[in-house]
């Protein structure tokens, strides 16, 4: 006769806390990464580069620093393509390649601090979602987060005197969208998919998109061999494309969808707004743009925001009771 069982929970705490954590660093290591995209592409713009011929080169060089990653999982694990294709594809049409087409689409008909206020309105339709799927409000103290960290994005990107245009306005939604996007998807990697890999497969999707972009005139490739000054110094092309290429895109996506998966979306968003505050201080360091005073506040109110949606009972402990049979002794 078997012994009876009871099941019994297993609270996993200790190590979910280590997981949070170090997926907040990563996930700050990314914000970091991508602001500096701005900063080092500016300069090349201004000398004459196009928009085609940046992104295809950032979306392309990235793709093939990862691109190894996704080889030897496909190597390793056959079917994987099969299994997860839909998902990578759909990553690099919105996570990769959406957000930025439809960023810079917006910028050509408004201001660019308005274009980036609605393009991070992505954590609060990542809470309206939440809000929809599960039909329960969100917490107060996400609200209350919430609210903190768009008004402190006001704050940050100054829009005072910002024209409304409907067309741009629905540019910079769909890139709010997409961006959202890169969030919920990047939150279903793991054992199963690995970050890296989806990473790199959406990498590849948004280059190849760029490619049909260029190749049939839709975006101008223009790419002059120019000098351009970085921190006062004067340097040639491939520095600065080489850092948006290897630091603000392959490194930026790489901790990105790492700690979409070590956080889930809706925080992986808030710190994801981090990326305005380090732009700015990028700005600054690089190309002296001297943030002002307000901004400075707007960036303390986005940090108190982040604060309070991570400090969220609901966010910051999501320890799952697993059961495993007890076995008495006879």
């Amino acid at each position: 006769m078997s012994a009876p069982t009871t099941p019994v929970p297993v609270l996993v705490a200790p190590a979910s806390r280590h997981s949070s954590m170090a997926g907040l660093a990563i996930g700050l290591l990314s914000a970091l990464s991508f602001a500096s995209s701005g900063s080092f592409m500016k300069p090349l713009m201004e000398a004459g580069w196009s928009l085609g011929a940046t992104l295809l080169l950032r979306m392309g060089g990235a793709a093939l620093i990862l691109a190894p990653v996704l080889i030897v999982t496909i190597r390793r694990r056959p079917g994987f393509l099969r299994k997860h294709g839909l998902l990578i594809i759909a990553f690099g049409l919105t996570g990769v390649a959406g957000c930025q087409i439809f960023y810079f689409a917006a910028l050509q008909r408004m201001p660019v601090a308005m274009a980036l206020l609605i393009q991070y309105l992505a954590p609060v339709l990542l809470v309206g979602l939440a809000w929809v799927r599960t039909r329960r409000a969100p917490s107060r103290r996400i609200l209350a987060g919430s609210v903190l960290a768009i008004v402190g994005l006001v704050l940050v990107v100054d829009i005072a005197g910002a024209s409304f245009d409907l067309i741009g306005t629905l540019l910079a939604l769909a890139a709010a969208a997409c961006t959202a996007a890169y969030f919920l998807i990047a939150e279903k990697t793991g054992d199963d998919i690995p970050p890296l890999a989806l990473a790199s497969g959406g990498l590849i999707t948004g280059a190849l998109l760029m490619g049909v972009l260029v190749g049939t005139g839709f975006l101008a490739f223009t790419a002059p061999a120019v000098d351009v000054v970085l921190a006062g110094v004067s340097v040639p092309w491939y520095i600065p494309i080489v850092w948006v290429i290897v630091v603000a895109t392959a490194g930026g996506y790489a901790f990105g969808v790492r700690a979409g998966s070590m956080l889930g979306s809706r925080v992986a968003s808030f710190v994801g707004l981090t990326e305005v505050l380090f732009a700015l201080l990028i700005a600054w360091l690089v190309i002296a743009e001297v943030p002002t005073l307000m901004q400075a506040v707007g960036g303390a109110m986005i940090l108190a925001g982040v604060i309070l949606v991570r400090s969220d009972p609901g966010e910051a402990a999501k320890e799952e009771a697993a059961s495993v049979p007890l076995v008495p002794a006879p």
